[in-house]
């Protein structure tokens, strides 16, 4: 007998579903942080509170995400930011540091080095994962080759055990 109360059991696509958004949040958080100086709680509050699920128009809603997911990557990249920009840095030509980067993609950066960083989960998996979030910002741009080439360089740097 089930029990009414208890949610259905997630299948292995929802879960990965879920993961995707989360690191598509993330990506948002981490931009609306430095775009507007607020807390990593505040933020991570906010999206779990009114954005994770939200209808955003008559009939659209946004997906669930991984709460915990959502949580360890903008801490983490909080908490290793300095050593997360330092491997961005080095990933990137000469002529453009971090700081002069578009504030998505240094998001971006931020969150998929937070996973090299303080994660199990494979490099590969996180640079396909974060391709993809590029391509959700910048679907006619080059952008998400760029990201391919520095999130493998800053994997091959973080995790050169996996390669």
């Amino acid at each position: 007998m089930t029990n009414p109360d208890t949610p259905p059991a997630l299948s292995g696509n929802q879960k990965r579903r879920m993961k995707s958004a989360s690191r598509l949040y993330a990506v948002q958080a981490l931009y609306q942080m430095e775009a507007a100086g607020q807390s990593v709680e505040r933020v991570q509050n906010e999206f779990v509170d009114h954005r994770f699920g939200a209808e955003i128009e008559e009939g659209v809603e946004m997906l669930d995400g991984d709460v915990g997911l959502f949580g360890r990557i903008t801490s983490a990249a909080v908490n290793w930011q300095a050593k997360i920009d330092q491997m961005t840095d080095r990933a990137l030509v000469a002529k453009w540091p971090i700081a002069r980067i578009d504030p998505t993609l240094r998001a971006l950066f931020r969150a998929a080095g937070a996973e090299f960083v303080d994660s199990d989960t494979p490099p590969r998996v996180v640079i396909s994962e974060y391709v993809d979030v590029a391509r959700a910002f910048f679907p006619e741009g080059r952008e998400p080759q760029f990201v391919n080439a520095v999130l493998d360089h800053m994997a091959r740097e973080a995790k050169p055990e996996a390669f």
